[in-house]
């Protein structure tokens, strides 16, 4: 089974396992929360005959499996028999931290039904003592921030991932027909000339080679594109930083027709020639 990275998160409740899996998955594994020990060597090998489709996997087992977990050990015994190289991901944090998190969000610890917090996080230290002392890392969450617990992952476990690479979606529309409600920034276009009083060119979209040429013949879209990639290009290595895995740009004019429709073409040329993946979409090019 070469080729495939194989991690499995455990550790303490309430340390950050939800986040840490969410911060894989942005680094491109597949993911699976709170899977059956028993089940683990069984996926691996559905992995290992995916053509190389999943060749990334972050797995979360934990006590709340209940008797399941019990039975971790020895399904990474499966796994090392079957060749596997599987690397464990165990994350903890202080005492009174846990604490504090589990009263913040009024969620009751695993072990707590019958006693206290404290209590029940004695007793998950007692039963995971044996994962813990397997683990290959340890990251105690004490002091982090989730974006900080996730640079640390992707410094451990995606380093050659493309962080530029984050997945930006240009949605041309009409106000006409309402914002985006997923849009991070919005544009409005509207101040350009606008081909609708064209008549020969109303019928046509931005697609189209004589509305295209009637946009750009005038000089204040080009004033106006040049600040926009201006900030745009300002604003994505920011995002990246802030660890947000997609951004939404709208494009609007009146009837998401003409003038946005050709904005959002050019600004993906420029993003493609960047190498960002782009995601182009005329929302309301179809609507009267």
């Amino acid at each position: 089974m070469e080729n495939i990275r194989f991690v499995i998160i455990t550790g303490l409740s309430g340390a950050g396992k939800s986040q840490a899996m969410h911060s894989f998955e942005d680094s491109g594994y597949f993911c699976i929360d709170n899977l059956p020990p028993m089940l683990i060597p069984k996926f691996a090998e559905l992995a290992s005959q995916s053509a190389g489709k999943i060749n990334r996997i972050a797995l979360v087992s934990d006590i709340r499996g209940g008797d399941f977990f019990a039975s971790l050990h020895e399904a990474l015994q499966v796994l090392e028999g079957i060749g596997l190289d599987y690397e464990i991901l165990f994350l903890e944090a202080d005492d009174d931290v846990l604490i504090r998190r589990f009263k913040e969000t009024r969620r009751r610890h695993p072990l707590a039904t019958m006693g206290s917090i404290a209590e029940g996080i004695k007793e998950e230290k007692r039963l995971l003592a044996q994962i813990r002392a397997r683990a290959d890392k340890l990251i105690d969450t004490s002091q982090l921030s989730p974006q900080q617990l996730k640079e640390e992952i992707t410094a451990l476990y995606a380093p050659d991932s493309e962080q530029e690479n984050i997945l930006i979606t240009i949605v041309a529309f009409g106000f006409k027909f309402g914002i985006p409600l997923d849009a991070d920034l919005v544009f409005d276009v509207r101040f350009l000339p606008n081909p609708h009083y064209v008549e020969d060119l109303r019928p046509l979209t931005g697609n189209d080679e004589l509305v295209k040429n009637y946009v750009w013949k005038w000089s204040i879209t080009y004033k106006f594109f040049q600040k926009l990639i201006d900030l745009i290009q300002f604003l994505i290595p920011c995002y990246v930083k802030e660890g947000k895995p997609q951004l939404v740009i709208a494009i609007g004019c009146t009837g998401g027709k003409h003038r946005s429709v050709s904005i959002v073409n050019e600004l993906e040329k420029l993003l493609k020639g960047k190498n960002y993946p782009v995601i182009k979409e005329y929302r309301d090019i179809n609507k009267v």
